[in-house]
């Protein structure tokens, strides 16, 4: 028996699934767009290291059933660089993430289970592209506020402690504004 060939873009995860199979592969990071579009101006995408991947197929004993439940362990790793948001200079990010899918047959039944569920539940469909897939995960895996634990420069407002006399000069020369209200008190009506 001939064995099956599969493609990461248009994937039949079922036949993956039973067939206990395997994929792994590299993909360049601006391969991956909105990924990409994440990239500090400095360190664009082309310059990061290729997005790593993994996928493994396997079909579980459905409990009470002799249905086998569909499941893929997406495994992935990529290095990115995003904008500081302390000194907005790029800092790198490593990203790994390990996880199972389980997959069913309807949308419906997919967010019933997902609700009820640890594990992330998707609709079958007859292909897949894992490299959404593989993208999508990564989005979800970004970090909310990136920075440094030290930057690497200091914020010009933070290292600069202005001189105590240039201080004072710079408060002397700024009008009061109470200054204005109390000369337009005095010009009131003569009584």
């Amino acid at each position: 028996m001939k064995a099956r060939v599969f493609t990461p873009h248009k994937l039949d995860v079922e036949a993956f699934a039973r067939d206990g199979a395997s994929l792994q592969g590299e993909w360049p990071a601006q391969a991956l767009s909105r990924l990409a579009d994440s990239a500090a101006p400095e360190a664009p995408a082309s310059a990061w290291p290729a997005v790593r991947w993994s996928l493994e197929g396997e079909a579980r004993a459905e409990p009470r059933s002799s249905d086998k439940q569909i499941w893929l362990h997406l495994e992935a790793s990529a290095r990115v660089s995003l904008t500081c948001q302390r000194c907005l200079q790029p800092v790198s990010e490593d990203l790994n993430l390990s996880r199972w899918f389980r997959f069913v047959r309807g949308e419906e039944e997919a967010a019933s289970l997902d609700a009820d569920s640890e594990d992330d539940v998707l609709a079958l469909t007859r292909s897949l592209d894992a490299q959404e897939l593989v993208e999508d995960e990564l989005l979800l895996a970004l970090p909310l506020v990136p920075r440094h634990e030290t930057c690497p420069e200091p914020l010009p407002h933070s290292n600069a402690e202005p001189d105590e006399e240039a201080g004072e000069a710079q408060e002397d020369e700024r009008p009061n504004p109470f200054a204005a209200l109390a000369a337009l008190k005095g010009r009131g009506p003569a009584q």
